[in-house]
């Protein structure tokens, strides 16, 4: 008979798979009951006699305890704290500023009616982009035409930040005095003074807080913060830091002509999340994760992964983001170095063992030989990749062979939500946790792409069962979803 028709190659990796990785435990049962089949053969008398004729010395007593607690103590020492996700929290925008298909097509029409072409390109976008009938813009823009003044993109900040802080607050019962960092991330806004400065005036923070404002560092802002606070709370100890993730997009809304300076004006919609991280230990029993890796890989030596994501005027002075034709090309460029990267520390030893050997035989046997993909199946339970568009989620599960399951948060988040930049891996960590799905000692993946050209990963380790939240961004909606998404959906 056939081999791959008697065996089940399937059940033929999952024993290689458990064989590899608990080698170490297979090698040693067999030692272990050796010793004690020899032990149990001899009698009490032998037992005596062995125990007698050692010789224990004070000094080396003293000496080899001395030793174990050095050994132990520069262990703990030079070990990194522990840091905790206690909660976070997602704004999530009122019914007024809903933009359903038909209302973001009107208004292209007026805002454009020198340029029917320019409005059927951003339909066919609108079509194709796996955006819902509920995703929301901010006030501003739904005036005809838009008016993105300074006043009005502060007050979209506001309502955003405001409102997660309060949350968080509510959810944690954290209190303003008790935070210690504050990190603000906003990659298109950045006025003066500073939103973390707004922060602190708002809740009258402490003198001493260590406040932090990143601005022009893209949708994968998000994850650079949480790196951020992690390396400050590895020197603060006993320390809170909040992480507040968004994308102001009143004064960002492009009203020129170029096309590659309207395809954001189709995906990108209003976002944010406030994010509570601890280093103390009081925080474990309560907080949801542990935080376990942050990878951070960075392309802009190269030029054209420089300006693949770039601000710019148009020709006729429009201020807006242009998006490259090989943006694609650039963000698979990106997710190899990281994943190269990330792979060592999370793969299972059988992964690695496979890719080591693929490696090995492309490069002495046959360099056509078709690369190993390694299984992040093996490692994660959970994925959130960065709803940046509906593209960037295929080629994600294509390229990783991941399930539709897997991806079904960051499809559902970009269909209900849209792209909200930095904050949108939280909505995704959210729907997850409202589907019941997070369970103590899963993992979590957290992919996402920024300007720069920047793809960054974080690895999360779930602390414990999370319940089902009656409160959120999915609360009113979550018996609806997971929805089919056509492939097009013709306006």
């Amino acid at each position: 008979p056939h081999f791959s028709n008697s065996v089940k190659l399937k059940y033929v990796k999952l024993g290689y798979q458990y064989l590899v990785n608990h080698i170490l435990t297979l090698t040693l049962i067999p030692v272990m009951a050796g010793v004690l089949i020899e032990v149990l053969r001899l009698g009490p008398a032998e037992i005596v006699n062995l125990w007698n004729s050692l010789h224990f010395d004070l000094v080396q007593i003293l000496c080899s305890c001395f030793f174990i607690i050095f050994v132990a103590t520069v262990y703990f020492t030079s070990k990194p704290r522990s840091i905790y996700l206690v909660d976070y929290a997602c704004y999530k925008p009122p019914v007024t500023c809903r933009v359903p298909f038909a209302t973001f097509m009107e208004h292209s029409r007026l805002n454009l009616s020198n340029n029917p072409k320019s409005v059927e390109f951003q339909m066919r976008i609108l079509e194709r982009s796996g955006l819902g009938e509920e995703t929301c813009l901010p006030p501003a823009i739904h005036y005809i035409p838009p008016t993105p003044t300074m006043e009005a993109a502060r007050g979209e900040a506001e309502i955003v930040i405001f409102s997660a802080m309060d949350s968080l607050f509510k959810k944690t019962g954290l209190k303003p005095k008790d935070i210690d960092i504050l990190i603000v991330n906003c990659s298109l806004f950045s006025p003066t003074p500073s939103l973390s400065a707004m922060v602190i005036n708002k809740y009258k923070l402490r003198s001493n807080i260590k406040s932090f404002n990143l601005s022009g560092m893209g949708c994968s802002a998000g994850l650079i913060s949480i790196d951020l606070a992690r390396d400050l709370l590895q020197v603060h100890p006993n320390s809170n830091a909040v992480v507040v993730s968004t994308e102001i997009i009143t004064p960002n809304y492009y009203q020129g002509k170029e096309r590659a300076m309207l395809l954001p004006n189709c995906l990108f919609r209003m976002g944010g999340a406030a994010i509570l991280l601890s280093n103390r230990r009081s925080e474990r029993r309560r907080a949801k994760y542990r935080l376990v890796h942050v990878v951070r890989t960075h392309k802009g030596a190269d030029d054209k992964a420089y300006r693949c994501v770039f601000e710019e005027e148009d020709k006729e002075g429009n201020v807006g983001i242009s998006l490259s034709k090989d943006l694609m090309a650039i963000a698979g460029e990106a997710l190899k170095s990281n994943i190269t990267t990330i792979g060592p520390l999370v793969l299972p030893a059988s992964e690695q063992l496979l890719f080591l050997l693929t490696l090995i035989g492309r490069k002495i046997f046959n360099p056509k030989w078709k690369p190993y993909i390694p299984d992040f199946k093996q490692a994660f339970e959970h994925f959130c990749i960065h709803a940046g568009g509906r593209a960037v989620i295929d080629e994600l599960q294509k390229n990783l062979q991941l399930s539709a399951e897997h991806v079904e948060a960051s499809r559902m988040t970009l269909h209900r939500f849209g792209n909200t930049s930095s904050s949108s891996l939280w909505y995704e960590m959210s729907y997850i946790e409202a589907k019941g799905r997070m369970k103590k000692g899963d993992r979590v993946w957290q992919i996402a792409f920024g300007s720069g050209f920047k793809c960054n990963s974080a690895v999360w380790k779930c602390n414990r069962t999370i319940k089902t939240p009656k409160d959120g961004p999915w609360a009113d909606c979550i018996h609806r979803y997971p929805v089919h998404i056509p492939e097009v959906v013709k306006l």
